[in-house]
């Protein structure tokens, strides 16, 4: 008899269930197409954040492969500084063979993208440039008329600038 009446009770509670369920008012159609709208368009926004996101990780992944050997560069760049005061001592036998030295080091390091800034003659820039002395001189007031240490260029990065003599004009300007 218990059994019974907690079935029929079962039985009640869910009709009841069933009645406020329909109750309930069901979503429009047009509440649906908003709800749908925003959901698509939050999505398309995450999308769109992460395909950025992919992009600049491949950028920054690329910029540090190409400038891995940035450090080892430096200081191979002292070497090539060395070979430069040998060859202005003016010792003629030992000349020809410190050229031939100099070029093959030019050659490798072109290869990995590394090229010498040409500065005397051209305007003083401070991204390449370290203006070590101002000197008179008849050339235009900024230019650049004597390197001490040439500067060097990895891709497209600076990566020592060139130490150089600026002209300050013809003296009594």
């Amino acid at each position: 008899m218990v059994h019974e009446k907690e079935e029929e009770f079962n039985g009640l509670d869910q009709e009841k269930r069933d009645l406020s369920a329909s109750d309930s008012p069901t979503p429009s159609l047009e509440d649906l197409k908003r709800d749908y709208d925003e959901l698509n368009d939050r999505f398309l926004r995450l999308a769109a954040d992460f395909e950025n996101f992919r992009k600049r990780t491949t950028r920054e992944m690329d910029a540090q492969a190409r400038f891995a050997i940035e450090g080892f560069a430096i200081e191979l760049l002292e070497v090539a500084d060395n070979f430069e005061r040998a060859l202005k001592s003016g010792d003629t036998t030992a000349r020809e063979g410190l050229e031939q030295i100099q070029k093959l080091f030019r050659t490798i390091l072109e290869r990995h993208g590394i090229q010498a800034i040409k500065s005397v003659g051209t305007k003083f820039d401070p991204v390449c440039h370290d203006a070590v002395v101002s000197l008179p001189s008849d050339c235009e007031e900024g230019t650049v008329v004597e390197e001490f240490t040439c500067g060097y260029r990895m891709h497209d990065r600076v990566i020592r600038c060139a130490k150089v003599a600026v002209s300050k004009g013809k003296e009594g300007d």
